[in-house]
């Protein structure tokens, strides 16, 4: 988005000849799609813009359909802005969500001009896409974001700016809870690597990847958690 290149189904407000960039034509996707799942692999897409979104779950439905159903447990990375007809999609087809909660913050602070405020209700759509079903995974996009996953926790829990501001927060529809948040950084990302049978919870047996903070993450103002 801040570089106007998210393939887009209608101009950018602020640069109206443009729509963004297309890395290949559908047809060349498509065809990458389907041979990559027939031989079994496991598909992770870029996509930022709704028209890159819909294209890619549109070759991930073609794949479904010419070499059936199966756990691939491909990925769409970012999957910053979708029509809303395509966010129960993901769970249809079994497409998981990577995504990076910071963006939003960080983004926020332009994709109003660069979109307008209407589509900016199809950003960052966390709750719509749990209440369709999907299992996110969340990461922190390092290098482009800070690696610290307290401001990943801190954006998809406030969905405010790293400075504080008064207010529910950007779309706060879609924020989420304390929660919710660590179970997509953690559980979401090991469901999404095939590895939720070792690791991603506490649990005997599991691998012992475990975290100490110095504050309740669960408990403390929002003021609070990126200093944890």
């Amino acid at each position: 988005m801040g570089s106007g290149t998210a393939l887009m189904f209608e101009p950018f407000r602020d640069v109206p000849t443009s729509s963004g960039l297309a890395m290949w034509p559908y047809e060349e996707l498509e065809k990458m799609v389907l041979a990559a799942d027939k031989a079994g692999f496991q598909i992770g897409i870029h996509a930022i813009g709704d028209k890159a979104n819909n294209w890619a779950l549109n070759a991930f439905e073609k794949a479904e359909k010419i070499n059936g159903r199966h756990d691939s447990r491909d990925r769409i990375e970012h999957a910053q802005t979708l029509q809303n007809s395509d966010i129960p999609r993901f769970a249809k087809l079994g497409v998981i969500p990577s995504m990076q909660p910071t963006h939003c913050i960080t983004d926020k602070r332009f994709y109003e001009k660069r979109v307008g405020i209407g589509r900016c209700s199809e950003a960052y759509v966390w709750r719509s896409l749990i209440n369709a079903g999907s299992i996110l995974a969340f990461g922190t996009d390092y290098q482009v974001e800070p690696l610290n996953p307290m401001e990943g926790l801190y954006a998809a829990v406030t969905r405010k700016d790293r400075l504080g501001e008064p207010g529910n927060g950007w779309f706060p529809e879609q924020k989420l809870t304390m929660e919710e948040a660590i179970k997509y950084y953690t559980y979401g990302s090991a469901f999404a690597q095939f590895m939720d049978d070792r690791k991603g919870m506490i649990r005997k047996g599991y691998l012992a990847d475990i975290v100490i903070v110095d504050k309740n993450l669960l408990t403390i103002p929002e003021n609070e958690i990126m200093k944890t």
